[in-house]
């Protein structure tokens, strides 16, 4: 909306659909590295990083492919010129997922350890890109995953020096802040190797968390509560979900205000705080560098 552009497209929502602005591979619950686990199991997406460079890949040479075959320009219209996908702005977004995984399977000694090849893998996806032409990143890190309801919803009487002062699960935000620290360090390097390429560097878990401690100055209630679901005491009936509570079916509906939640369901944000961060981010005061997203999209059009 801020670009004045369409949302992007799903890639897998292929038939007839209009990619002309670009497609998204983005899947809900997706990792950098491949998980052991089935979507049915724990909610982790089969579409793990690699997976999604490999449709970009497929995506880039058949658009290509059907860009030069096409006789009728209405169908050219539905795609990307072939020179575009070189002056194009990919954006990345992931990570978090990997954390929860960890946060489930692993000690944090582990995990510590763990980041590493993480960001080695993510670096890997970077470098792919870059050789199929891909030259503007606009790079997320990772959000304080300590503060999302779910890492406290089953905490009880927590000791001191567990949370901080706005709530969240130190131990989790501090192995979020590591993964960042070595993301920035790795990007670093990366645009030392590759020389052509512009990468911004966004600090969304600095934006995130400044909406979590001002929540209320900003118009939003305790940045704990969760709009879609019902979770009162030992009772935690998920969005969408029904469950038998005290002998009555009972669903998990949506809040009545959702504009004052900062939480949809106690992982994902709500639209409004998803708003709020968002305008945060998109002028570039939290970007390194300072680039605001117009720029950072449209720059390389004019080289």
């Amino acid at each position: 909306e801020h670009l004045r552009l369409p949302y992007l497209i799903a890639y897998l929502d292929s038939i007839g659909s209009n990619f002309r602005h670009g497609a998204n591979f983005a899947t809900g619950g997706s990792t950098i590295r491949r998980q052991n686990q089935t979507i049915f199991q724990s909610g982790i997406s089969p579409f793990s990083l690699d997976v999604q460079i490999m449709q970009f890949h497929r995506f880039k040479a058949r658009t290509e492919e059907l860009y030069r075959q096409a006789i009728d320009l209405s169908e050219k219209k539905k795609l990307p010129r072939p020179r575009e996908f070189s002056k194009a702005l990919y954006t990345l977004d992931i990570g978090q997922t990997d954390l929860a995984v960890g946060f489930r399977q692993m000690s944090n000694i582990q995990l510590r350890a763990a980041i590493s090849d993480i960001i080695n893998q993510f670096s890997a996806a970077v470098m792919r890109l870059y050789q199929q032409g891909a030259r503007a990143f606009w790079i997320h890190n990772t959000g304080p995953i300590g503060c999302l309801p779910t890492a406290t919803l089953y905490l009880r009487n927590p000791k001191p020096g567990v949370l901080d002062n706005y709530g969240c699960l130190k131990s989790q935000n501090k192995m979020a802040l590591e993964f960042n620290r070595q993301l920035k360090a790795r990007i670093r390097t990366l645009r030392a190797e590759l020389g052509h390429a512009d990468i911004t560097y966004v600090d969304v878990y600095a934006a995130k968390y400044e909406l979590i401690s001002n929540a209320n100055s900003q118009g939003f209630m305790e940045p704990h509560k969760i709009c879609c679901g019902l979770h009162e005491g030992n009772t935690h009936v998920w969005c969408g979900q029904k469950a038998i509570v005290r002998g009555a079916e009972v669903f998990g509906g949506a809040c009545v205000n959702p504009s004052i939640y900062i939480s949809w369901d106690g992982v994902h944000y709500s639209q409004a705080a998803n708003h709020w961060i968002a305008n945060q981010i998109l002028n570039g005061s939290f970007s390194d560098p300072p680039i605001p997203i117009t720029h950072a999209c449209h720059k390389r059009l004019h080289y």
